[in-house]
Order: C-alpha cells, then sequence, then structure tokens
C-alpha cells in the first residue's frame, strides 16, 4: 500500500499514530522515546518512523501545518492503512487566561472557521470532536504521570495571518487555545468511524506576546509527548 504522499507499506504503520506538524519533531520522538525506531516514509520530507514504546509498535508521522495537510494524511492513515487512533501532539496559542506558556491542552472539541466539513455535504456544519476514549486515557495517563491538563476547546483556523475574529472574542467562548489541524483531524475520524485526540502545548501566548523559540518548539515539549506515548500504549 502507498498513495502520492506516503509511501510506507501497509505493515510499516501502527494501528496508533502520533502526529505532530513538524517533521523534525516526529525525528526527535522516534529518536528519544522509542527502541528499534526505523523511517518508514520520507515523501515530501513528511517523515514516518515506526518503533516500539514499553513493547508495543507505534508509528509516528509528521502532519504538515494547516488542516490541508493533516486533512490529507489523517485520512489517508484512517482510510488506508487501517488506522484506529491517530493522537495529534502539536503547538497552541493560548487564549484563555487560565492557560500559560508550556501548559498541556485535552482538546475536547474544536471550533473552527474553515469551511472543510463542507465537502461532507451536510445541511450543516457538525461538531468536531474528540474520542471520549483516547481522551478519557489521555486525563488518566496524566494524573499518573503528575503532569496536570486542562480540558477544554480548541480554535482551528485556516489563517496564521488573520485580521478578522480578535482572539480576545474568543476568549469570551470559553475557549483554551488557537491552532490548525484538530477539525481536520476530529472531523476525519469521525467519518471513518475511527478515533482521534489532540494534544497541544501552549507556545505562545498571543494576547500577551510571550513566546517559545523555533528550538523549544521541535525539542522541549516532553510533557505532552510522554502523555500521548502512554496513551497509545494502554489503547486497545
Amino acid at each position: 500500500m502507498s498513495t502520492p504522499h506516503n509511501n510506507a507499506k501497509k505493515e510499516d504503520i501502527a494501528k496508533t499514530v502520533l502526529m505532530p506538524g513538524d517533521p523534525l519533531r516526529a525525528k526527535y520522538i522516534a529518536e528519544k522515546f522509542l527502541d528499534n525506531a526505523r523511517l518508514v516514509n520520507e515523501v515530501r520530507g513528511m517523515y514516518a518512523f515506526t518503533g516500539e514504546y514499553k513493547g508495543k509498535t507505534v508509528t509516528v508521522m509528521a502532519s504538515g501545518m494547516g488542516m490541508p495537510s493533516m486533512g490529507i494524511y489523517s485520512y489517508e492513515l484512517f482510510s488506508f492503512y487501517d488506522v484506529e487512533n491517530i493522537i495529534r501532539i502539536g503547538t497552541a496559542g493560548a487564549i484563555s487566561e487560565n492557560v500559560k506558556l508550556r501548559d498541556v491542552v485535552l482538546g475536547i472539541a474544536s471550533c473552527t472557521n474553515s469551511s472543510y466539513a463542507d465537502s461532507f455535504g451536510l445541511s450543516c456544519r457538525p461538531v468536531a470532536a474528540a474520542s471520549y476514549k483516547l481522551l478519557r486515557l489521555a486525563d488518566d495517563c496524566a494524573k499518573a504521570l503528575g503532569i496536570d491538563v486542562h480540558v477544554g476547546t480548541l480554535l482551528c483556523t485556516d489563517t496564521f495571518y488573520d485580521d478578522s475574529s480578535p482572539l480576545a472574542d474568543w476568549r469570551k467562548m470559553g475557549v483554551s487555545g488557537v491552532e490548525m489541524e484538530s477539525a481536520a483531524l476530529y472531523y476525519n475520524a469521525a467519518r471513518t468511524g475511527k478515533s482521534a485526540l489532540c494534544i497541544c502545548t501552549i507556545s505562545d501566548c498571543p494576547l500577551t506576546g510571550e513566546a517559545c523559540s523555533a528550538e523549544e518548539r521541535q525539542n522541549t515539549f516532553d510533557d505532552m509527548v510522554k502523555i500521548a506515548l502512554d496513551t497509545a500504549f494502554a489503547v486497545d
């Protein structure tokens, strides 16, 4: 099995896939956390590695940036590679006053300004929601690890630079953070009958101007990775 975007063999991809946006973060995770990790895809530089975590086979594969890219890779994994669970591990900007730099957010749902869901031909936009199974497991794993997390709604936007919809207005709606991939992932999971969860580390606070460096984003957000890996180990 291969696609225009993934030349891995079907048996090279595990049933649970962790998906950072950055290919170099995928490489970092594979080298630091997985045993016997091997590169199984490098088409378009979108690295995928499969290895073992506590003896269980896990794949970590980059999704790229934005809903179109996440939409392609998650759909192919769910539909053509028989992947059952995708856990996005990425970065987000803080919106809620209660969320601080480096905090971890489990995305229970995703509101979006994207027209991605129009492709399903429904009469209204469906709710983009996480799998309760993965959400519950991730919350339990975080507690076991002693890592505090926020469980909240994410804003998934099509545009990184945007003059409309001030983030302060989304704060009024109780949104925890803003990122660019969760809605497409949740929609694809729902459409294919699979499970998905978005775990984000807060990398910047747009309303205060605080931010992590690019190197810190790539290499130091280990708490969400540990939660995701323990969730992957625990899931059926």
